[in-house]
């Protein structure tokens, strides 16, 4: 059964949603989009106006004489009475009708009208506006996003020009393709469906779906993968799978299935409501019985009333989310950093996540005496100062770095998936793959060490001749390293997930100083990690910034999205985002997170021991209902105080 609570925020925040897309009733998904803005919490400007009222009513209902209507004196305390009151207790009526559920708002409902029926309207105010103040706190951190598939969904192909054995084209629905069918694609348009290369040659961006930021040169025989954008020439491809059950379709189903299996916290003041409650009406009973007297009994209610512990989650989760947001971290969940708290693993994606999604030349060897090296990544720069390959740029970019400004090329030929030909100063230059620009057995061994290292090798020759090789690599984040120091200091074991070769990922693993590597995941491979960490009770805090990522980052824990990549899935599907730039804040929030849970755990014991310390002293007569709503103020404020330490929390 659906907890109660856990239904009415859902409900209040897709009333929000349909309100906000202007949706009636019949088109909102809840089927709430036409209520009323009722209930305790409200929404938007409505709620801060009911909350600022109740709390200007209540000020002066204690410290200026009360108004006078037709002749009688009208408490104002009624204002919140009215506003934070009356839904509380319609709630909590609701609640108990439909579902049984006998929580603290049930306490406070009765203690409202007993409170109200012994003429303590202030005592009544007080605690509903403290309760609602609470409540909305409350909803605040717990706002979920959805948006996660629906950006997933608009990653995926719209059309598919499929091709007829005749040789002319139609264009149809994507979800249409069937395994088969000879599909063709065109520069800058994305992958449809998976299937294997008949005809043609390109260089497929494919980090949507594997998280690899090097294009990978295709050609005839390869594997194509849905999702995966073409950047250059065009191609056909005989369809292996569906559109419908492509590699992206399937993502976005273990998407969806990864988020039907997280949970939400549930406060432990709601836990033990039905305890609370039945000990309330028992010593409020016992007290009657007892004295005779009525009044001790509403002054146990009212004291009983866990404002204090209402107060005490959502306060300090809010003054650690601004602590986090001061870092760079945006907490999309208010029960990430209590979930945080009690992870033990920290699982790395590496591309976009360890390291800039960037290549760049990490090596330059010459060959066979051809050329020196300098002249070698000149050569190769000018070569490549046209192409618009990404290692091309990488190569130009660095020859200019080295070099300075670069010859222009007076010849050049690109000739897609495979490499570039130029005329440079009067010599002939290729550089790309080894069948491409050709290769010696020399610059075949110097290929191979850096390939083992998991670096990407382009092929120079000069003149005709093999003159060398440069090796390409995605570059390292300069905080990486210090970041997973930090995070193993901070108790929690690092590990990476990549979907890079095991020779690129054992290296980026040991520049960093990861020892834990799992490489060659596709997504699936990563949410499975996961799944199987989270079910031996070792808790997972997932940092990725793809779309291959957001299966684990929604399976995990606590998922953490590293954004910049102009992608904003990964943010989505994670709890928390992280928006500064850099990884170094991140040892900082674990012990954040660590900190906000031994906050929680004292505002709860503090309110609770004030709270019975209290019901002693109502039930012995020497606390009054407006003295006990009193000590609430002053318990609440406390707790509130303590929390926002929080915000200035230094690890």
């Amino acid at each position: 059964m659906t907890d109660p609570k856990t239904e009415r925020i859902e409900k209040k925040n897709c009333r929000r949603k349909c309100a906000g897309g202007g949706a009636n009733a019949g088109g909102c998904a809840c089927g709430a989009g036409a209520e009323k803005d009722g209930g305790s919490g409200g929404s938007g400007w409505m709620t801060v106006a009911k909350i600022a009222f109740s709390a200007a009513a209540l000020a002066w209902s204690l410290f200026a004489p009360a108004p006078v209507v037709g002749g009688t004196a009208v408490d104002p305390a009624w204002i919140a009475v009215l506003l934070c009151g009356v839904p509380i207790a319609i709630e909590a009526v609701e609640a108990l009708v439909r579902a049984f559920d006998v929580k603290a708002d049930l306490l406070v409902a009765v203690a409202l009208v007993a409170a109200l029926a012994s003429g303590e309207i202030f005592a009544a105010g007080e605690v509903a506006f403290i309760m609602a103040l609470g409540e909305e706190l409350e909803d605040w951190t717990v706002r979920r996003a959805r948006r996660g598939i629906e950006r997933l969904v608009s990653l995926s192909p719209r059309m598919a020009r499929i091709v007829a054995q005749d040789g002319s084209e139609r264009m149809v629905p994507a979800d249409e393709v069937r395994a088969g069918n000879r599909v063709r694609v065109l520069p800058g348009e994305t992958v449809p469906a998976d299937g294997t290369v008949s005809d043609g040659h390109t260089a497929l961006d494919q980090s949507a779906v594997t998280g690899e930021p090097m294009p990978e040169d295709k050609g005839p025989g390869d594997s194509v993968a849905s999702g995966s954008v073409n950047r250059f020439g065009a191609f056909d491809f005989v369809a292996s799978r569906d559109g419908t059950d492509g590699t992206l379709q399937r993502m976005i189903r273990l998407v969806q299935a990864a988020d039907a299996r997280k949970t939400r916290m549930v406060r432990l003041a709601d836990r033990w409501a039905t305890w609370i409650v039945a000990a309330a009406f028992a010593t409020a009973l016992a007290a009657w019985l007892a004295t005779g007297e009525a009044l001790r009994a509403v002054a146990v209610l009212v004291v009983f009333c866990p404002c204090s512990l209402v107060l005490a989650t959502p306060t300090a989760v809010m003054a650690a989310i601004g602590n986090a947001t001061k870092h760079g971290f945006l907490v999309r969940e208010g029960d990430a950093l209590e979930r945080l708290a009690g992870v033990s693993r920290a699982a790395f994606d590496k591309t976009g996540t360890l390291t800039l999604a960037k290549p760049g030349v990490v090596a330059v060897e010459s060959v066979g005496g051809v050329v020196s090296q300098g002249e070698l990544l000149r050569l190769a720069g000018a070569a490549e100062s046209r192409s618009e390959h990404p290692l091309g740029r990488a190569v130009a970019a660095r020859a200019r770095e080295e070099a300075g400004r670069l010859a222009e090329p007076e010849s050049f030929e690109m000739v897609p998936g495979r490499g570039v030909r130029a005329r440079v100063g009067g010599r002939a230059v290729a550089a790309g793959t080894a069948g491409f620009a050709g290769s010696s057995a020399e610059s075949d061994e110097v290929a191979r060490r850096w390939r083992e290292r998991g670096c990407t090798v382009v092929h120079v020759a000069v003149d005709g001749s093999p003159a060398g090789v440069l090796a390409l690599s995605d570059t390292l984040r300069g905080d990486a390293a210090e970041s997973v120091a930090g995070v193993r200091s901070a108790g929690v074991e690092p590990v990476l997930l990549t979907g890079d070769n095991e020779g690129a990922a054992r290296e980026a693993a040991r520049s960093v100083g990861i020892s834990e590597v799992k490489s060659a995941c596709l997504p699936e491979d990563k949410l499975a990690w996961v799944v199987a960490s989270e079910a031996h009770d070792r808790p997972v805090c997932m940092i990725g910034d793809g779309v291959n990522d957001a299966p684990a980052l929604k399976a995990a824990r606590v998922g953490i999205a590293v954004c910049g990549s102009g992608n904003d899935l990964a943010a989505d599907a994670a709890d928390i985002a992280l928006v500064g730039g850099g990884m170094k804040g991140l040892p900082h929030l674990l012990r954040l997170a660590r900190k906000t849970r031994r906050t929680i755990a004292a505002g709860l014991v503090f309110s609770m021991a004030v709270n019975f310390a209290a019901v002693a002293l109502a039930a012995a007569g020497l606390l009054p209902p407006v003295a006990g709503a009193l000590v609430h103020n002053a318990g609440s404020f406390l707790v509130v105080a303590n929390s926002a330490l929080l915000l200035h929390f230094k690890s």
